[in-house]
């Protein structure tokens, strides 16, 4: 019996891309609640924790209050505002060859799928159900559970073992996403890391990152399957 092996999916710009869906959503809590319009911009949020975007919304917009006490606020209202967002964004779309190689890693029995997403954990299966990929997920590490990346990693492998019921050995533990922190902080969760460049990083930048494994895209299913087999 082969070892299993858990792959651990960042959302966006890897699996799928909401059209700006969660930048709108942040920008009408901002107003709604601090009287600040267009709050997102000039925030970078790739590769980020949705807390840590919220933090550094709030430092910048309103510095005389405690960013502790107000993310939970602005996190409350904005998976309520990303919800409809994301239903109604033209610019959603899921990524090149994405269906197809889940489906095909979920066929495989010693594979396991979770998330690694910055993503609170409501917020990421919003997008994931739009995009009709909920079902291939059941367990991950979530923005909810840390701002620090590295963090929510090792949670997502916390909830493996508790999925398996059985010890996961760090080197069957693959973290896959698009920007240089999703190979940082998996590296330093002391995973193996699979970068695609579909996002904002190009793969001469991820490149310089070394990761274990790095794709264009997902658009061959083959490809991306034999380096779990």
């Amino acid at each position: 019996m082969e070892s299993r092996k858990v792959l651990l999916f960042d959302i966006d710009a890897t699996l799928l891309k909401t059209g700006w869906a969660g930048l709108r959503a942040l920008d009408r809590v901002f107003d709604r609640l601090y009287g600040v319009p267009e709050a997102t911009k000039g925030i970078r949020p790739a590769g980020k924790t949705d807390p840590l975007i919220i933090r550094e919304m709030v430092a910048r917009c309103r510095p005389d209050l405690d960013p502790d006490r107000e993310i939970p606020r602005v996190a409350e209202l904005y998976v309520e505002y990303l919800a409809e967002e994301v239903e109604i964004s033209p610019g959603f779309r899921v990524m090149p060859g994405v269906p197809e190689l889940l489906e095909a890693l979920s066929r495989i029995p010693h594979l396991v799928l979770g998330l690694a997403t910055g993503n609170l954990e409501q917020g990421a299966y919003i997008k994931l159900q739009r995009a009709g990929l909920r079902s291939y997920f059941s367990f991950g590490g979530f923005g909810s559970d840390s701002e620090n990346r590295t963090e929510l990693v090792l949670a997502a492998i916390r909830r493996a073992k508790k999925h398996l019921k059985e010890e996961v050995p760090l080197d069957s533990v693959y973290v896959i996403g698009d920007t240089p922190r999703d190979i940082l902080h998996g590296k330093e969760a002391g995973a193996r890391t699979v970068a695609v460049a579909t996002g904002g990083s190009d793969v001469e930048e991820l490149g310089r990152y070394d990761p274990d494994f790095l794709f264009e895209d997902f658009s061959s299913t083959s490809r991306v399957v034999e380096i779990f087999l």
